[in-house]
This record gives structure tokens, sequence and C-alpha cells, in this order.
């Protein structure tokens, strides 16, 4: 005799509700209340039903999945960005896809090919930087698949993003220092033609102007957020006749490494130079000395570019048409042992 597979007929029988309802709890979980979805998961757990997430997309005529591009994946800040898409993308029925956006000689070819319908669903764009054609491929404007950008973003485009308070973060951390009595401070920048670099630039000189501090534009460094950027920033900033007595870093990659070559030449951190990064990384916490920092959220910003992906996608919606406004998440000053009041 043939087993005979539970349904989803099974499952309405088994939690008293219709299958149009425990539909809904599979595909679009936020339409239905909190206490029936638990009656339906306790259900499906109960009598062992399994979704056939192939058919379904088959029906649907959908790829099953979405594609994370990511500038750098060996970049730790994105983990928790990641690990928060993942999360929420965990009951879907989607599979992620991560895709590194830097280091394939083909990568431009392979991400026009996600942006056919029959390769990804949905997209969560992490890098701004790409080729401006590249996101604008695919058959037809209409059969693009929706895109979400998350940490980067892209002036005047209409398509959601989710980002941070970056003009916030370098206020904060300016106004950490100048109230510790740094009277001079410098900063380390991003890459010049990046949106966080500029913003975060941009912010750095309107805390100093408010707080009457002296913008000296040799003590703006061009990096390139990474540890090798800071570390030979370091000996930028021991050529230099007169120092700012701290620095803030635009990110905590660059602060790390600016502080380790400082140490190898037996400069102190926060004795001779106060330093705070940007991004609250794992390592923050456990530098020596622990970095002062601009904690971003980044779980959450994934959680929201995956739910912001999974909205569009039960919408239907295209790339091409404005379909919410950029969300904005707050940030706030981690204040640990790289900065103290000047010697």
């Amino acid at each position: 005799m043939t087993a005979r597979f539970p349904n989803i007929g099974d499952v309405a029988t088994a939690a008293g509700v219709s299958t149009a309802t425990v539909s809904r709890v599979l595909s679009a979980p936020d339409r239905v209340s909190e206490a029936t979805r638990a009656i339906v998961i306790r259900a499906i757990e109960e009598t062992g039903y399994r979704i056939n997430h192939a058919a379904r997309n088959l029906r649907r005529r959908q790829a099953g999945g979405i594609v994370v591009l990511v500038p750098n994946l060996a970049n730790p800040f994105f983990s928790q960005i990641l690990s928060g898409i993942t999360s929420a993308m965990a009951t879907s029925g989607y599979n992620v896809l991560i895709a590194d956006t830097r280091h394939a000689g083909d990568a431009d070819h392979r991400i026009a090919d996600y942006l056919h319908n029959n390769r990804s669903d949905g997209l969560i764009v992490l890098d701004a930087q790409l080729p401006p054609d590249v996101l604008s491929a695919g058959e037809t404007a209409a059969r693009r698949p929706p895109i979400v950008f998350a940490c980067e973003w892209l002036d005047d485009d209409p398509r959601p993003t989710v980002t941070i308070d970056n003009f916030e973060g370098a206020r904060l951390a300016v106004d950490h220092l100048a109230d510790l009595g740094h009277r001079s401070i410098g900063h380390l920048t991003g890459p010049p033609d990046n949106v966080l670099t500029i913003a975060r630039a941009r912010g750095t000189r309107a805390a100093l102007a408010a707080r009457n501090l002296t913008v000296r534009e040799d003590w703006f460094f061009e990096g390139d957020f990474s540890l090798a950027s800071g570390a030979a920033l370091a000996v930028h900033w021991l050529a230099l006749s007169e120092r700012p007595s701290a620095v803030f870093c635009a990110s905590d990659a660059m602060a790390c490494g600016f502080i380790g070559a400082l140490h190898q030449r037996g400069v102190s951190v926060p004795d001779d130079v106060s330093v705070v990064g940007f991004d609250d990384i794992e390592i923050a916490a456990h530098f020596v000395p622990s970095l002062t920092t601009i904690a971003q959220p980044r779980a959450l910003i994934g959680e929201t570019a995956a739910r912001t992906l999974l909205a569009l996608l039960e919408n239907g919606r295209t790339t091409d048409v404005a379909t919410s406004v950029s969300q904005t998440l707050p940030v706030r000053l981690v204040a640990r042992e790289s900065s103290a009041p000047p010697r």
C-alpha cells in the first residue's frame, strides 16, 4: 500500500481553519494574526506536512531564490547583515544566494544574469558602486526582479533602501571626542566616491564646525575602509609636523589597522592619540585597547531589507516603481578604551 503524505487540507482540518488561511500563513505570514499563525504552525508540525517549494515556485513561475550582492565577503562587517537576511528569509520558502561583486572577472555578467526572473526572484544589493548599467539589465523593465538596497544606496534612485544615519554617526563621534577635551580632530575616510564616505565626511565637517573646531584638510586622510589602509594612514599621521590629538575613522577595520601600526612604532592609544571607529564589528570590543565606535544595528539592517524584499515579492512589484520610502535606522556611540581626554 502506498504511503499517503499529509497535504494542506490535512493541516487546515487539524488547525480548524480554511486551506486559504494555511496558504496565507505559508506565503504571507504578516497578513495573519500571531495567534492563528501559532495554531497553523502547530498543525503543520503535528501532521508532518512538508511544503513542496519546487512545485509552488513552478506554479508561480518563480526561481525560488533571492540573491544578495556583497562587495567583499571577507569583510567581517557584513556577517551580521547576512545573518539578519537569512534569518528573515528562513520561513519564506526562498533560498538565499550570496555573491561577491568585487572579486570575480565575470562578476558584472553574473549579476546581469540574476536580473532575469528565471535566475532570481529578487536582489538585496549591499554595493552601490556597481557599474550603472548592471542593475538596469534584464529582459524588460516589467520583468526585472525587485531590488532593495541596504547599507549603501544610489542617489535619485526610486528603489527602497535600508540604511543608517551616517551623518548622525559622524556627529556622535566628533562630539564624543570634543566632550573629552580634544580640539584637534582628524578623520580617516573611505574611498572618495563612496556614498558612506561622503555622508560621514560631511557629518564630520558639520560637527567640527558646530563645535567651533578647525576643519583642516591635511587632517582628512583618504583610505578604503580596510585594515591595510588604516595601517598606511598611521604612517601619514606620524609624518605630520602637527598632529591631531584624536582621529575618527570611517570604519572599525581602518581604526584597528591604524592602532596596530601605531603600536608597532611605540605610539600609545589613547595616551598619545584617541581613536574612534565606525560599525562596531565583533572584534571592536575585544581589540586592545577596546575600540570606541559607532554601532550599527547590522542584523536589523539585514532583517529589514529582507522583509522589504518579501513585501515587494508578495505585491508583485518591479524595480522601476518607487515602492517605498527609504528606511533610516538609528546608530549609537559605544565608548570604550581607545578614547580618553588628551594628555
